[in-house]
């Protein structure tokens, strides 16, 4: 089992999945560079951003996996933004079958993991992160009064103002967060959103929140999925 993932961001998503399918998939082994692929293993690349993601790196993609015939499985992971989650899943397919990409993907299944909005909005479901409840200072007082991510499902909540959009608003809206929790986030540090109970958190608003995090709990039944598989491997 071998599997090339293909992220649309270059330094906040290639931490955080490594983190998480260090805990998710212990059976694999990532390697630094694709061809090193062998056994159990998976690669992570980075694209610089959308929508070179798509047009310039799946084709890249493509001929890598065709090139080292390892690979089960291409993932593309990438934000909706202000697009729907449906929306990027068709570019991508239209994409694949406009370009006769299919045919040489062979036996290899592509698979899109759309981030709805982005990556932050999935990480706005830590409820141990967040608690309304407390006193809070401007600015996250005012955003958990337009929209509280601790009761409401992160990946429905609007945009907060007309100056920027749905995924900088996520973005901000989560470093509040960490702030008063007097720690940090940056896109290129993560750092606490990495750990394994950072991700428990959030499989536990799956557990709690059946409806809450659909584009998140994606990925984790595509991680259970791949458990099952090396199970019988």
């Amino acid at each position: 089992m071998n599997i090339y993932f293909l992220l649309e961001g270059r330094s906040t998503e290639k931490k955080n999945y490594q983190s998480w399918l260090k805990y998710l998939l212990p059976e694999l082994t990532k390697v630094k560079l694709y061809h090193q692929a062998n056994h159990n293993n998976y690669c992570l690349v980075s694209a610089h951003g959308y929508p070179s993601i798509i047009h310039e790196y799946i084709p890249d993609a493509i001929a890598k996996i065709q090139e080292t015939d390892k690979y089960n499985y291409l993932v593309i992971c990438l934000d909706a933004e202000e697009e729907t989650v449906a929306s990027k899943k068709q570019e991508i397919e239209n994409f694949i079958v406009k370009n006769d990409l299919r045919l040489k993907l062979g036996k290899v299944k592509p698979i899109s993991i759309i981030q709805n909005r982005c990556i932050e909005t999935w990480l706005l479901g830590n409820r141990k992160m967040f608690d309304s409840r407390q006193p809070l200072e401007k600015p996250l007082s005012d955003y958990a009064q337009y929209y509280d991510v601790s009761v409401k499902d992160p990946e429905l909540m609007g945009n907060y103002s007309q100056d920027y959009n749905h995924a900088q608003f996520h973005f901000s809206y989560l470093k509040e967060i960490f702030a008063a929790k007097n720690t940090y986030y940056s896109k290129k540090n993560p750092r606490d959103a990495q750990s394994q109970s950072y991700l428990d958190e959030l499989i536990n608003r799956l557990t709690s929140d059946l409806e809450h995090l659909k584009t998140f709990q994606y990925f984790i039944d595509f991680c259970q999925k791949i458990k099952k598989e090396l199970s019988v491997e």
